[in-house]
């Protein structure tokens, strides 16, 4: 019986449910420009080779770990130093997500300005998840990590929704100006969540004060804990885990788009279908990687992130449709469940492993360099989707994604043994 209402405990905590804010508010701007305005340029008619390289205005996530160790050494002045680098964050993301209504994709260096802002917006984004990341790290306990980092990946899903699925709706009926400010206004319980947190947790930073060491020292403690080879052995699994999942979802709403599926029907379906098996496996993860381990759901749930990708292979093969009916419809529901559950449920462990090899006295560096390995393939390697794809065609491509993702599986045998003590 005691063990049932440690678990109840557990899962329904007050740090769990800031895990669900601090998921969607770092998903909502990922998500719009992921998501949102490829759908939207696309539906201006810019083609499948310019949105690949669109994909690059996403770089900063790649690279955050550079002004990381500003946002571990500086405190504002108002709020600490987590809470109030989350406030700046993201009144910077409101303004900028909105400002996407006021331009025109078709006139005069449109495109350009619209790259230019989206850059801006991944800068504000990356930001935020340094000190979301950091923060959550802080709060949770080693053995809440998996059922927590859990719980943001969920939250982090349902937020894509909103770009998703409720944007595209409004899209066939309003002005897309109005549509992205509305969608902008979803950053606000991100914003009351951060004004409403109690104190943050304390750390001892007396003995690294200096800039240097807040850069040189989160580095040197990773390579020194870990040992080179090990911890290079790491950063390769990072990088590789999510490959063939991440190229796979690139240009995933153009694919809606071009297999012959109308905003509307990819806004109800494609996104809303998705939701409870979402929700139901994320969960579930969280509580299997309490009873397992993370390193035994790196390899269960990686295994299902792979297989779900050959879903969209089979849609391709289907497709494109010229009038969709019920079957279709059906098939697009399936395979975007599928998708979610995989993508769930390998993300839920992936996130969890890279918060157990942080320091916590250096959290928001040590998580910024992983999680920007981890976002490499998705503003490099994608952006050559486009090109793929006109080159293999739909079906051969999600093969091709495949066998991407399994050189980051075959690196578990090295970095997370099946049969390595539960951590």
């Amino acid at each position: 019986m005691e063990q049932k209402t440690s678990l109840y405990q557990q899962i329904f905590s007050r740090n769990m449910l800031i895990c669900i804010f601090t998921g969607f508010s770092s998903g909502l701007p990922l998500y719009i420009i992921v998501s949102l305005l490829p759908l939207w340029l696309r539906k201006e008619s810019v083609d499948l080779k310019t949105l690949g390289y669109f994909t690059l205005v996403t770089l900063p996530f790649t690279w955050k770990f550079l002004w990381s160790p500003l946002l571990d050494r500086f405190i504002p002045p108002f709020l600490g130093r987590r809470r109030g680098w989350m406030l700046i964050t993201q009144l910077l993301l409101i303004v900028s997500l909105a400002s996407f209504g006021f331009l025109d994709p078709k006139s005069e260096f449109g495109l350009t300005i619209i790259a230019g802002i989206a850059t801006l917006t991944s800068f504000f984004s990356a930001s935020q998840d340094i000190v979301l990341d950091a923060y959550r790290r802080e709060i949770l306990s080693d053995n809440e990590l998996g059922l927590g980092n859990s719980i943001h990946v969920n939250a982090y899903r349902v937020a894509g929704l909103i770009p998703g699925s409720l944007s595209l709706i409004l899209a066939d009926h309003l002005p897309w100006k109005t549509v992205f400010i509305i969608t902008a206004l979803f950053m606000l319980p991100g914003i009351l969540m951060t004004l409403f947190l109690s104190k943050e947790p304390p750390i001892d930073l007396s003995k690294h004060r200096t800039l240097k060491e807040n850069v040189v020292e989160p580095f040197k403690e990773f390579f020194g804990r870990k040992g080179a080879w090990s911890a290079i052995g790491i950063l390769a699994f990072i990088f590789l885990y999510k490959l063939g999942d991440s190229m796979a979802t690139a240009l995933i709403s153009p694919f809606y788009l071009d297999m012959g599926f109308s905003t509307t029907q990819i806004g109800l379906v494609a996104k809303n279908a998705s939701l409870w098996p979402m929700l139901v496996a994320s969960i579930l993860g969280g509580i299997i990687m309490l009873k397992i381990g993370i390193n035994r759901a790196l390899w269960l749930f990686g295994v299902v992130q792979m297989v779900t990708i050959l879903g969209f292979a089979w849609l391709a093969h289907l497709g494109p449709f010229t009038e969709v009916d019920i079957f279709e419809l059906f098939a697009l529901g399936i395979v975007v469940a599928g998708e979610y559950v995989g993508v769930g449920l390998g993300t839920a462990a992936f996130v969890a492993f890279m918060a157990r090899e942080t320091n916590p006295l250096y959290t928001a560096t040590q998580l910024a360099l992983f999680t920007s390995l981890s976002a490499l393939p998705r503003a490099t390697v994608n952006s050559q989707a486009g090109v793929l794809i006109k080159s293999f065609g739909y079906y051969d491509y999600f093969w091709f994604c495949f066998f991407l993702a399994i050189p980051g599986m075959l690196c578990l045998f090295w970095i997370a043994p099946w049969n390595e003590k539960k951590q």
